[in-house]
């Protein structure tokens, strides 16, 4: 049923290796195991997705597609779960790990205000982006890990039930003997 599920939200293999930001990557889209949907590849997909979803860059999705190449793990699975942090959930994302970054400095939280100018967003970055980029790199892989673990147990219940239904079914006295 996990696999299942997971299987019907993924893109289709053919899409990633068509799209031209990873186009460059080459013939290492075309390892079996980029596309295999198990317990290992799915719990590292997911690894790897959030902890790149939790870091503050553009192009997410092409370092996503190369740590699951790197680690082996289903790369639809890795780019897709970067959308976690979209346009509406990037500002509470990076506020909260950036709240995260300035507890583990013990920096105070700053009221970042920025101007809509290159210099004022020079100068507001440059204030925050130690705290951020800490807090992000934390949260990633805290988040990436427990959702590892999760994962895993999800799939090994899922097919502990499964067994247990298939003895069911085969312990059952056959009606027409």
């Amino acid at each position: 049923m996990a696999k299942k599920l997971i299987q019907r939200y993924l893109p289709e293999p053919k899409t990633i290796k068509e799209n031209r930001h990873l186009r460059f990557l080459g013939s290492a889209l075309y390892n079996a195991n980029l596309w295999q949907l198990n317990r290992r590849s799915a719990a590292a997909a997911f690894f790897v997705g959030i902890f790149v979803a939790f870091i503050p860059m553009p192009f997410q999705m092409v370092l996503a597609a190369c740590l699951a190449i790197v680690f082996r793990c289903n790369l639809p699975l890795s780019v897709a779960l970067v959308w976690i942090t979209n346009p509406l959930t990037m500002p509470a994302i990076f506020y909260f790990t950036y709240k995260i970054g300035c507890f583990i400095l013990q920096t105070p939280v700053s009221e970042a205000s920025f101007e809509l100018t290159i210099q004022g967003l020079g100068a507001g970055l440059a204030r925050v982006w130690k705290p951020l980029y800490l807090g992000s790199l934390v949260s990633g892989v805290v988040l990436g890990f427990i959702s590892y673990l999760l994962i895993r147990a999800a799939w090994r219940w899922n097919v502990v039930i499964n067994w247990r239904q298939r003895n069911k079914r085969r312990s059952r006295p056959d009606p027409f003997n």
